[in-house]
């Protein structure tokens, strides 16, 4: 598959909630850690992930949180400094991302300017498994490192097995596990991803 990725702004977004980030969960992780409890219900950066099937897929649809859409995002948030990144393939948008970056009302930014925050990555249910998910991925990484960022940062959940193999697969490492992140859904567990953009620095001799 051909695929052309754009940079774009906000603007984008009409085009960008088209594409479906709904997917089946038939996996789920059973996650085992081996570091010390740490503030806040987090724990050490070393985890073990084992799969296991669930008795009853089914289909989990982030847009339908409230809130959480696309459509939303410019009512939650300042998005003038954020980054939308389109995937089009013969013309036809198949995949979508988007980097937050310098927002304060983002706790996951933590403050901070030298993160960005791979706020969501989405790609159509058609055009998944043929590297767009990488190609967009790549296109938001060199965006932070552009903007002086030193680190990205991704939310997923231990029911989204695809993703957090993707996010292996790009170089990022499980830094922490919140139990209870989601009132609503308590069977979830948030799993924060991180990857370094720049090398760390060389103590001078």
């Amino acid at each position: 598959m051909r695929v052309d990725v754009v940079d774009e702004s906000a603007s984008a977004l009409p085009e960008y909630r088209l594409v479906s980030i709904a997917f089946e969960v038939t996996r789920v992780f059973e996650i085992f850690e081996t570091g010390e409890r740490e503030a806040g219900g987090e724990r050490g950066e070393r985890f073990v992930l084992t799969e296991r099937a669930v008795k009853l897929p089914y289909v989990k649809n982030y847009d339908g949180v409230p809130g959480d859409a696309p459509s939303a995002w410019a009512g939650r948030f300042d998005l003038s400094r954020w980054r939308f990144f389109l995937a089009r393939s013969d013309g036809r948008v198949v995949g979508a991302a988007a980097v937050a970056f310098d927002t304060p009302a983002v706790d996951m930014l933590e403050g901070r300017r030298d993160l960005a925050v791979l706020w969501d990555i989405r790609v159509s249910p058609e055009a998944r498994g043929q590297g767009v998910g990488e190609r967009l991925f790549r296109a938001a990484e060199r965006w932070a490192l552009a903007a002086g960022c030193r680190e990205l940062k991704v939310e997923t959940q231990n029911i989204n097995v695809p993703a957090c193999r993707f996010y292996e697969r790009q170089g990022c490492r499980l830094k922490t596990v919140r139990y209870g992140a989601y009132p609503d859904l308590p069977h979830e567990i948030q799993m924060l991803w991180h990857k370094d953009l720049m090398p760390p620095t060389e103590n001078p001799s």
